[in-house]
């Protein structure tokens, strides 16, 4: 386990020794709300596109379940009519901005959640750290709504609708801000989105009101050729090796569990640039990994390599509930242009 992660692990603990660092992270908040009230007084300009934003981001450090949330929400408005892109910072690739992600765009250029959800939605998807500017691209290119993936604390980029998810096992933490506890900015903050929603069962309690979300597994894929199985019978014998380098790792092995899937686990840093060597066959057994890491190790993974496929799962009351603020959004533009 890296020390970035072994901090990750503490920050949601609570360990006692991060106690030392509050003071930093006072400056931290300090810093944050200084930021925020130069946007607010007008000092810092945010632009504003001439087409609905929604934010889907978090508050805190590590995998929280936003990314299946923004794949949801393009194939919900896509369902209604809406022509969606996607713009996103395009986190560890390296490219040209803005860069245009296709289903077929090299990993190390785009990042790996921008080439995903390009995969999964075949929907417009744009890369720049500069979001204002590549979503000036797809707007351009005929999107009537962008949905950002993370973003919440971008406050360059104007928004409608912002949704903060919370991963239900790990909740705020201690709720403590950098570099004393795992949040970019501080509990209060989800006083001020339009919904949080919270991933899998809430632990400890919130002090806003949530909507449940859930991540439920859709298929096996086979990773070689993208030929798909249903969840049972399994496609591959047992016992299996996992590798999982998201967010939170533990997550995924859970459900691979629940599927009735045991193997060896291995987790690694969110973003891991896995090596052949990493994902090497233990005795010829299978490996199986996410979606988010199957885009960067097609080249690399030995022959019986499977991606588990997992969707976001949302309840009718948060649809209507989005639906109506969509609504009230487009009378409200076409009222004042």
């Amino acid at each position: 386990m890296s020390l970035a992660e072994r901090w990750v692990n503490a920050a949601y603990r609570g360990s006692r020794w991060l106690s030392l660092l509050r003071p930093l992270a006072a400056l931290y908040r300090l810093a944050l709300a200084r930021r925020r009230r130069a946007y607010v007084a007008g000092k810092k300009a945010a632009w504003r596109a001439p087409v609905p934003v929604i934010v889907a981001g978090n508050i805190t450090l590590g995998g929280t379940g936003k990314s299946p949330l923004v794949a949801w929400l393009v194939r919900w408005l896509g369902q209604r009519g809406y022509s969606p892109g996607v713009i996103t910072r395009g986190y560890g690739g390296r490219a040209d901005y803005p860069l245009w992600v296709t289903p077929d765009t090299p990993p190390a250029q785009s990042g790996d959640e921008p080439l995903m959800l390009a995969q999964q939605t075949g929907a417009a998807v744009v890369a720049d750290p500069c979001r204002a500017r590549g979503v000036r691209a797809l707007v351009d290119a005929g999107c009537d709504i962008v949905v950002s993936d993370d973003g919440l604390q971008h406050l360059a980029l104007a928004r409608d609708i912002e949704l903060a998810v919370v991963d239900g096992a790990r909740g705020l933490g201690n709720g403590q801000c950098l570099p004393a506890g795992p949040l970019r900015e501080p509990p209060e903050r989800l006083q001020s989105v339009d919904a949080v929603l919270v991933n899998g069962p809430l632990a400890a309690p919130l002090s806003v009101a949530a909507q449940p979300m859930h991540l439920a597994p859709t298929r096996w894929r086979r990773l070689a050729d993208g030929q798909t199985f249903a969840l049972s019978p399994l496609p591959f014998a047992l016992p299996v090796r996992g590798v999982a380098g998201i967010g939170r790792p533990a997550r995924f092995f859970a459900t691979l569990e629940a599927l009735g899937v045991h193997g060896r686990w291995q987790g690694y840093a969110d973003h891991h640039r896995f090596t052949a060597e990493e994902l090497k066959a233990d005795n010829g057994q299978a490996l199986v990994m996410t979606a988010k890491d199957a885009v960067k190790c097609r080249e690399l993974a030995p022959p019986d390599s499977w991606v588990l496929d997992v969707e976001a799962v949302l309840p009718a009351d948060f649809e209507r509930w989005l639906a109506a603020r969509l609504s009230a959004l487009t009378c409200r533009r076409q009222a004042y242009g």
